[in-house]
């Protein structure tokens, strides 16, 4: 999305009425952003909302606590977190790997889990859209694909682009994993964020990751209200939208479920 407005990271959901929200055969209880009230906030004026960081060690796909006299490890961190914000322990993992991988690889950008995290929760529960579970690996099943972007509900026409490889479909193309990345948008930044060699945005680490480089593109600094602002509308150029993800990711700093 970056200068395309409003959609070259696609989404399950876009916004105001059922049938634009992605899915014309979906219950509104099915749809993840509308679980989420707005915030009642200007969002040029507010940036990232505050959250503590997660700690800088990284364990990828380990879930137990540190051993006596180290400090504690991201997976230690998620799996404490988990609980008072309903969020997949593994997937708060893979937000608090992006939040340090994003502080060495762009510290001005000054990005926190917790925008990553509201992002995710509206455009699929974590990873948990229709039923869809988290893997330890981070591998969401059943794959989240978005519909098919035809230009009906508030959605942009994008023809396929990569034969159908990702979406399965050869004629126009669709989101895709828990942070709905279209197949053209991935290309440019597919991410490897576990380390284990491949870049799948059906992978919660690899789609947290590619996420986090996608806001922080262009020298944003998301501690401002403007930077904050452009990055979310950069998925969903949507003031309610980014209302929206504002709230869950204000949750998240306050350790509360949205």
């Amino acid at each position: 999305m970056l200068v395309l407005v409003a959609a070259v990271v696609g989404t399950v959901v876009v916004l105001q009425q059922r049938s634009q929200f992605g899915r014309t055969d979906a219950g509104a209880e099915e749809i993840p952003a509308l679980e989420v009230a707005p915030a009642q906030v200007d969002l040029d004026t507010v940036g990232q909302p505050n959250a503590v960081a997660p700690p800088s060690a990284l364990l990828p796909g380990v879930e137990a606590a540190p051993a006596p006299g180290r400090a504690p490890t991201i997976s230690a961190w998620a799996t404490g977190l988990a609980p008072r914000t309903n969020i997949p322990p593994t997937a708060l993992q893979a937000y608090g790997m992006a939040d340090v991988s994003m502080k060495k690889l762009d510290p001005g950008c000054r990005l926190s889990w917790v925008t990553i995290a509201g992002l995710a929760r509206i455009e699929s529960n974590h990873g948990r859209y229709r039923g869809a579970q988290v893997a330890p690996s981070g591998d969401v099943t059943p794959r989240i694909i978005g519909v098919p972007l035809d230009g009906t509900s508030g959605n942009r026409t994008i023809t396929d682009t990569d034969g159908g490889l990702l979406d399965g479909d050869p004629t126009l193309d669709r989101a895709v994993g828990p942070l709905q990345f279209i197949p053209s948008t991935w290309s440019r930044w597919r991410s490897d964020g576990n380390g284990d060699g491949r870049a799948d945005p059906n992978n919660v680490f690899d789609a947290a990751l590619a996420a986090g480089r996608y806001l922080c593109a262009g020298g944003r600094d998301l501690a401002t209200g403007s930077g904050w602002r452009d990055a979310v509308l950069s998925y969903n150029y949507s003031d309610e939208y980014g209302r929206r993800v504002y709230a869950a990711a204000q949750a998240y700093a306050n350790s509360t479920a949205p």
